[in-house]
């Protein structure tokens, strides 16, 4: 199966992405660039447990509107969330208004100022599930890693919520632990080349 299509540039993209002008940004601009700053690993994470049973796009589109929401992913200020935060967020038609995922969020807000205490950052923990690159599987073939399972069961010990194995991977993804383009996707390169420079928060994790 032909895992590209042709961009508006005439340059194949990950077929995924489609021709929806948001969807394509956000291949070229961020899906796989690595990412260390801890509200946007936050953040990801949220939106990925939001993702659950819907489709990405449905939840790019209301990013921003999330972002209103829930102060920027501030885990800080999200651990500090009332029952009244919580039926502001039930009425906000701008995100997606499921009580679970929400309560979520909130949850998973108290988990990672735990997190920080022991590590230094999310980032310090989270990257140490960087894959080698001999366990990677080909671009796109499988839903979930030896590494997604592994860090799944971790959160969930600590007692997070929404963060299964398959969840985990596409945060993975997109994330840039893994470089998950199509061999011949014109991103994948410049995704590679970012990676080779990206200073890691911590030393990869490959034992599993």
């Amino acid at each position: 199966m032909n895992m590209t299509i042709a961009g508006p540039d005439g340059h194949p993209r990950c077929r995924w992405c489609g021709t929806m002008p948001e969807m394509l940004h956000y291949h070229d601009t961020e899906w796989g660039f690595p990412v260390s700053d801890d509200h946007r690993l936050f953040e990801k994470l949220s939106l990925e447990g939001f993702q659950s049973g819907l489709s990405w796009r449905t939840i790019l589109v209301k990013r921003e509107n999330f972002r209103a929401a829930f102060h920027d992913f501030d885990f800080d200020r999200i651990a500090c969330y009332t029952e009244r935060d919580i039926d502001r967020l039930l009425g906000d038609e701008g995100i997606v208004r499921h009580r679970g995922k929400i309560e979520a969020v909130v949850n998973n807000a108290r988990r990672a100022q735990e997190l920080v205490q022991r590590e230094g950052s999310l980032a310090n923990f989270i990257w140490r599930y960087e894959p080698d690159r001999s366990q990677l599987a080909k671009p796109q073939s499988v839903s979930t890693s030896a590494q997604s399972i592994a860090l799944s069961k971790e959160l969930k010990k600590q007692g997070w919520k929404f963060v299964g194995p398959t969840t985990v991977y596409a945060f993975m993804q997109a994330m840039g632990l893994i470089n998950d383009h199509a061999d011949d996707c014109s991103i994948r390169e410049e995704v590679e080349r970012v990676r080779q420079q990206f200073r890691r928060p911590t030393h990869s994790m490959s034992d599993f």
